[in-house]
């Protein structure tokens, strides 16, 4: 931590936000006189349980600041009951200073981050992915139903095609790619990529790390890695403009896209070209802040707003 225990000493901590995505932990706490020091940790893994990751890095910050905040919010990817969590974090003695948690999941938050109080839709792409569309009434989530049975599009998505389309070339039922080299760096050996890759503790990430040489060799002309970004690009769409249809936003309403997977300007083109194929009148805006500055609006959100349904608000009895 960037903060020094006499200035939180003399200034007690009044929020802790914490933005839990699966590519990494980001945190920040604010004090009293306004200063905030944000820190980072590994991010969740979200096929185990998710309280002892929350809780780890939340009593870590608590240990280093030597005072517990006033409110913790949360926006966590994987997060299935935000009210039991929320429940179960008040629980835990090393943080009984705590009196109020805030929890939902991470696509509450980078909605937050990215378009603020706009009517639209923010598609967040990294590891995995989810999108929200909010409209005047409700909101709607569209996938984030983690690498087995969803998050199209997502790092993992794009890093199991490009697996696919390797092993393809090696057994001859598909076309050569220079991905096969770059899988190769880490399995020379392509007989034996898979049981090593199932063994894997962090499969998952390993698998998405493959995501980023794969808009490489794509932008470089490769042809098969060019095609699995253009899909990647159409499946990100589709949740864009599926969810601004469910959630019954303005035509004009606002898209933001966020996350490593748009570090790609094929994909955040092709992205931009398929949304607006459906949305001619969809506004494509820059984020306002990110993810963890959507978990500091979090603790303020009016009781009315559309996305109130989608988070638990527990207070210390």
């Amino acid at each position: 931590m960037s903060a020094s225990t006499t200035s939180t000493e003399a200034h007690p901590a009044e929020l802790l936000a914490i933005d839990a995505g699966q590519t990494g932990i980001k945190t920040r706490l604010r004090l009293a006189d306004g200063t905030t020091h944000d820190d980072l940790f590994a991010g969740v893994l979200t096929d185990r349980p998710l309280l002892p990751q929350l809780a780890e890095v939340a009593e870590s910050i608590v240990r280093t600041a030597g005072t517990a905040p006033a409110t913790l919010t949360l926006g966590v990817s994987g997060l299935t009951d935000a009210q039991a969590e929320a429940e179960a974090l008040l629980q835990r003695p090393d943080l009984a200073g705590i009196l109020r948690v805030v929890a939902t999941h991470d696509s509450v938050t980078s909605f937050l981050g990215v378009l603020g109080d706009r009517f639209g839709s923010v598609v967040a792409a990294g590891t995995g992915v989810v999108t929200l569309g909010v409209g005047p009434q409700h909101s709607v989530r569209v996938d984030g139903w983690g690498h087995i049975m969803g998050d199209a599009g997502s790092g993992y998505w794009i890093g199991r095609a490009a697996l696919d389309a390797v092993m393809r070339a090696y057994d001859g039922r598909g076309p050569a790619t220079a991905l096969t080299d770059i899988v190769r760096e880490r399995w020379p050996d392509l007989d034996l990529a898979y049981p090593q890759l199932q063994a894997s503790h962090d499969r998952v990430r390993t698998v998405a790390s493959f995501a980023a040489a794969t808009a490489v060799l794509a932008a470089d002309g490769d042809d098969v890695a060019g095609g699995i970004c253009r899909d990647a690009a159409r499946e990100l769409a589709l949740a864009a403009t599926t969810s601004l249809r469910m959630a019954e936003a303005p035509g004009d309403a606002a898209v933001g896209a966020v996350g490593g997977v748009f570090g790609s300007e094929l994909i955040r083109s092709e992205f931009t070209a398929a949304v607006n194929a459906e949305r001619p009148d969809a506004r494509f805006v820059p984020p306002m802040g990110s993810g963890l500055d959507g978990a500091v609006a979090l603790a303020g959100l009016g009781a009315q707003h559309p996305l109130r349904e989608r988070f638990a608000d527990v207070r210390r009895a």
